[in-house]
Order: C-alpha cells, then sequence, then structure tokens
C-alpha cells in the first residue's frame, strides 16, 4: 500500500489528468471497439468499477487521420476505503501491477462489406515503484469489427496477447469480444464485452449506455470476474466530439 503522502499526490494528479488533454484507446467497458478517433479529435472516457475497493481507469483517444490514433491512459488506480490507501503492486504477477501508465496506438484497415480490422497495442510501466521495481508492461490485441443498420449495432471479435504484469497470473493470449446495440439510437444503448482467460483482466460485463447528449453517453453495468466469480458495478462517462 502507498502512504498518504504518496495517495493525496496520485488522487489531485488523477483530477488533474481528467481536465487536460492526454491521449488513448476507447472501449466497450474493457474490449476496445477498435474505432479511431476522428482526425484531430479528442474522445476522453472515465471509468469506475466498485466492489470492495474503487479502481480507475482513464481513457483518452486522440485522431491522427488515415484510420490512425495514438494515446496514453492510466490504469488500476485501485483505492480502499477501509485503509484510505491507494494499492501499489510491483512487486508479484498474482495479479495485475498497478497503477500503470501506459502509451498506445491503434491503426484500422477497412475490408468490403462494411468489416475492419483494429490492430492495437500498450505500452508502459508501473507507476511510483519501489526501488529497482519499475518494470515494462504490455498488451496487444487484433479486432475484427462490423457494424450494421446505419451504425446502429455493432459487434467486435478478436484475438490479444498481454504480459502477466498487465494480466496477472494466467493465460497471456487469449479471445476478446463486444457488442453495442441501439435499442434507441443515440438514446438508450445496450453494450457488453468478454475477455477469456483466469486472471485479472479476464471478465465479462453487461450495461446501458445513456445518451445525456449525442457527445456524452453514461454507461452503467455489471461486471463479473472470470477468476473468482467476484461482481462489480461500473460506472463509465464517455465525451466523443462530433
Amino acid at each position: 500500500m502507498m502512504d498518504k503522502k504518496t495517495t493525496k499526490w496520485l488522487f489531485f494528479s488523477l483530477l488533474f489528468l481528467g481536465n487536460t488533454v492526454a491521449l488513448a484507446q476507447e472501449s466497450y467497458f474493457n474490449v476496445p471497439e477498435s474505432d479511431v478517433a476522428k482526425a484531430r479529435k479528442l474522445t476522453v472516457q472515465q471509468q469506475f468499477s466498485i466492489q470492495d475497493y474503487y479502481r480507475s481507469l482513464t481513457t483518452f483517444d486522440y485522431g491522427l487521420g488515415k484510420d490512425w490514433e495514438i494515446g496514453a491512459n492510466l490504469l488500476n488506480l485501485d483505492y480502499y476505503p477501509v485503509s484510505k490507501q491507494i494499492l501499489r503492486n510491483d512487486s508479484t504477477s498474482e495479479r495485475a501491477y498497478s497503477p500503470l501508465l501506459m502509451l498506445n496506438g491503434q491503426k484500422i484497415f477497412k475490408l468490403p462489406h462494411g468489416f475492419h480490422v483494429g490492430l492495437g497495442a500498450q505500452v508502459g510501466y508501473n507507476l511510483t515503484p519501489t526501488k529497482n521495481q519499475r518494470r515494462l508492461v504490455s498488451y496487444g490485441y487484433a479486432n475484427l469489427n462490423k457494424q450494421f443498420y446505419k451504425e446502429h449495432y455493432k459487434l467486435t471479435a478478436g484475438l490479444y496477447s498481454g504480459h502477466t504484469r498487465y494480466l496477472g497470473a494466467g493465460p497471456q493470449v487469449g479471445f476478446q469480444a463486444g457488442f453495442e446495440a441501439g435499442i434507441f439510437y443515440q438514446k438508450l444503448h445496450l453494450i457488453g464485452d468478454w475477455i477469456s482467460g483466469q486472471h485479472d483482466v479476464g471478465q465479462l460485463a453487461l450495461g446501458l449506455e445513456l445518451f445525456l447528449s449525442k457527445s456524452v453517453p453514461l454507461a452503467i453495468g455489471w461486471q463479473r470476474s472470470n477468476q473468482n466469480g467476484t461482481s462489480a458495478l461500473i460506472v463509465q462517462l464517455t465525451y466523443m466530439p462530433d
């Protein structure tokens, strides 16, 4: 665990990051959607999962044009209310390292009949490491996407590979899938995703996405771990500029 001084520093750093321009990959809940941000536009996504501790995942996307995006994200910022501390893990891969500061990139390749492939990767380090414990962390994926009925429905399926320090103990290669269904298009959507594997990242998530405006959807969902069956509440807010 981190001491109180470090906890306060990270808390205010997160607030600062949430109000400045940074970069990364947008997801349904946990699986990348493999849709790049619009050229010279910034997309921001903030997710909290709530169980016996609170986990924050902050995501930003910036479109470079020509179906490219680059980015960075702050992952696995885990706050334990009982001890009033943020967990710092950089010594055991039984669970994913935390917190993590990642850089990423993604390229879309368009195919006939409305299909496209998204190739992406995230690479970074554990934040605030103990002495000599800064370690490289990585995750990569290849997703096949298909949109239906004027983008009202979307399906994603693909393969991932990640380092144990990113995933936690368990298989390092697996399957991931996600979907979005516009029940009332850009008003109320059903979304969900699943990542295979008996590790920290392996989980099922389902929820509803309510559009506060055309550019600001709020998603609320339920998440279940593959590893031990524990559940969590997910709250996710996204800003997607026109």
